[in-house]
């Protein structure tokens, strides 16, 4: 145990606290910037198992942030880059790395046997999705966003409020570590907030970070943070369908511009969301499921808002994701 002596000597941790820290199990969402400070603390701390699940290769453009990851990394899976350094830390950590994406055809299954889940993604979608699986199973959820010079990180579900209940709005405009860049050391701040909170959620610490929300703002580097204990559950929650789950049955809606991609289905329509908002939608029968379909899943999110006020029957939102490389770029 000399390995682990430093914090077992630690009271509020101890033996006790490894000994639940070595049997436990959890998925990480996303191998890159949040990840790369995270994954390195939890297996050297001695964490039994991290799943880890990300469909993406390494760039030269993350190595400024994505500091788990070296020159020789480039072009390989993230996933499988990560599981190979974590295993020269620690061989007594098991890493199950998948190159696959977290969506909703994916997400049970990789939730499903873990203690805790970890959303390092750079997508709302993804978040929201970990979210709604994380409430219907009382798995908890810690959940971390960066972009520029800020971020927060959160504890969720499980017991408490769900990511839905403390933002159930959208911002207006999308935005991410591609489009708005995004700022490595307040990267690593967040990160290492996410790990304290991973460990304590783990070894049962309490208070506990669950309904604990933590935000860094590094103009100025200001903390800040509340608890959400008792924030309500919105009434209204259209999740996020895997595109395979649509069917002819459905009103499908592709809200995208035809430079992004093709048709979402063969039986979807092409509109605006401002098209949505001036012309009501006629389903031709009762009760029929709409989907909305988009890129990220935002402009679903705020025809699904707009819908709610006069469609009493099922909403489902899918992010579709870049499909653009073969139609020019979007503007």
């Amino acid at each position: 145990m000399s390995r682990y002596a430093r914090q077992i000597a630690v009271p509020e941790f101890g033996a006790t606290g490894q000994h639940a820290l070595s049997g436990a199990r959890v998925l990480v969402i996303g191998a890159g910037g949040l990840a790369a400070p995270l994954l390195p603390y939890l297996a050297s701390a001695g964490l039994g198992h991290i799943r880890l699940v990300d469909p993406d290769v390494v760039e030269l453009s993350n190595l400024h942030r994505q500091t788990l990851f070296t020159m020789d990394d480039i072009g390989q899976p993230k996933a499988l880059a990560c599981a190979a350094h974590l295993a020269a830390r620690n061989p007594d950590c098991a890493v199950d790395a998948q190159v696959a994406q977290f969506d909703p055809s994916t997400a049970e299954t990789l939730c499903d046997g873990v203690n805790l889940v970890l959303d390092c993604a750079d997508s709302f979608a993804a978040s929201y999705i970990a979210s709604d699986i994380c409430q219907r199973n009382t798995l908890p959820l810690i959940s971390a966003s960066v972009v520029g010079t800020g971020g927060y990180v959160g504890g969720f579900c499980g017991g408490a409020p769900s990511l839905r209940a403390l933002f159930p709005d959208l911002p207006q405009t999308a935005g991410s570590c591609a489009t708005l860049g995004v700022l490595g050391p307040v990267v690593g701040v967040i990160a290492t907030l996410q790990a304290q909170m991973a460990l304590a959620v783990l070894t049962d610490q309490t208070p506990t970070p669950l309904g604990q929300l933590v935000t860094f703002e590094a103009t100025g580097f200001r903390f800040g943070g509340f608890r959400f204990d008792r924030a309500p559950e919105p009434a209204h929650c259209p999740e996020f369908i895997a595109p395979s789950e649509m069917t002819a049955d459905d009103l499908i809606i592709d809200l995208r511009q035809p430079d992004e991609g093709p048709l979402a289905h063969a039986k979807a329509q092409r509109l605006s969301v401002h098209d949505l908002i001036t012309t009501p939608l006629s389903p031709t029968k009762p009760q029929q499921r709409i989907v909305l379909c988009c890129r990220s899943g935002l402009r679903a999110w705020q025809a699904a808002e707009h819908l709610l006020a006069t469609h009493d029957g099922p909403l489902s939102l899918v992010a579709l994701g870049d499909q653009s490389q073969s139609f020019g770029d979007i503007t």
